[in-house]
This record gives structure tokens, sequence and C-alpha cells, in this order.
């Protein structure tokens, strides 16, 4: 049994490393403390079934890979840079790109069109709508606690834009509805639960 756990502790170690993680990175991405890491990767205790396959999982690697010393060097290659977590890294970023893409069609669009008033408005919006995008992906593969940056972000952003848009009106008390809306969302990041120890 020490011998598979020293091996589930390299190999725990040498993914994490290529995929460019801190132990509190990967701590984050499991839910679990950063102590919980540093004692799976020194050999002091060894993760459950559950916690290995999510391991497996995010770097892109079989558990079968987690529990062997012995890699083919295409299986080790499989797990770098990160595995699926750069993949998902990419997607994201592809799908903000997008956003962008839209606004600038917008933009050269209503340029040729009889349509009067600032049409630099497409990228101001692009704003909001690419951290909701980001909001997303991070839900679905990211960090969970970054959701509230994201949050704080789109929240000031969406203001941000309505102003811009209705300039002339001059509606700077809209950024008073922000105060209360960050302190909301600082209050509901500080209710979640610490991560959990092995």
């Amino acid at each position: 049994m020490e011998d598979i756990r020293k091996i589930v502790a390299a190999n725990i170690a040498a993914l994490r490393k290529n995929a460019g993680y801190t132990q509190l990175t990967l701590a984050e991405k499991l839910q679990y403390s950063d102590k919980a890491v540093s004692k799976w990767e020194s050999g002091a205790s060894m993760p459950d079934a559950g916690v290995l396959l999510a391991i497996a999982s995010l770097f892109g690697v079989t558990v079968d890979y987690l529990l062997r010393e012995d890699h083919t060097d295409a299986q080790a290659l499989s797990a770098v840079p990160g595995g699926r977590g750069h993949k998902h890294r990419i997607i994201a970023l592809l799908s903000v790109a997008l956003v962008w893409l839209i606004a600038t069609a917008v933009f050269v669009f209503l340029t040729f069109s009889p349509v009067e008033g600032p049409l630099w408005l497409s990228f101001v919006w692009a704003v909001p709508v690419s951290f909701v995008v980001a909001l997303v992906f991070n839900s679905v593969w990211g960090i969970p606690r970054r959701n509230y940056f994201y949050i704080s972000l789109l929240m000031w952003t969406l203001l941000g834009a309505v102003y811009l848009t209705c300039l002339p009106q001059n509606l700077w008390l809209l950024f008073v509805i922000g105060v209360p809306g960050q302190i909301i969302i600082l209050l509901w990041a500080g209710m979640q639960k610490k991560p959990k120890n092995p």
C-alpha cells in the first residue's frame, strides 16, 4: 500500500506541474483544501476513488494512469499540458472571441446602414456579454469561487453599458445600484462552505 501511495503522489504532482497549476489551484478545482492536495502529493494520505476519478478526468488521463508507475511516452504526452483543462480554456477563449467577432460584424453592418447613433455601442455591449460567456464556462469547467468575480464584473459592465447607451440622459445614479449588488455578491461568496479535508 505504501508503494501505491507513493506512485499516486508522484503522478498527481507531475500532472499538476505539467498543467501549470499550484496546489491551491488544483485544490479549488477539486473543491478540497490545498492541505489535502499537499498530503496526497507527499504520500501522507491517498485520495479516495471518487477524487482519483475527478483528478483523472481533470487531466484527461485514466485512473489506471494515476495508479501505475511505468507510463508509455504516448500516455505521458497525452497528459500534458493540463489534459482537458487546456482544451476547456481554449474553447472558452474561442467563445469570447466569437462574441467580439459578432460585435465587430454588427458594427460594420451598421456602418453601411442608415441607422444613426453611436455605432461603437456594439463593442460596449460585447463586454458584459463576454463576462456572461466567461461565467458560463467557469461554472461548467472552472474554479467555482471565481464565479463571484465574474458576476461582479458582469454587474458593473452591464451598468456601464446601460449608462453609455443612455448617455444623453446622464443616468450616473445607475452605479448606485451596483453598491448593494456588490455587497450581496460578497456576502453570498462568504456563505459558501469551506473546502473539504480528506
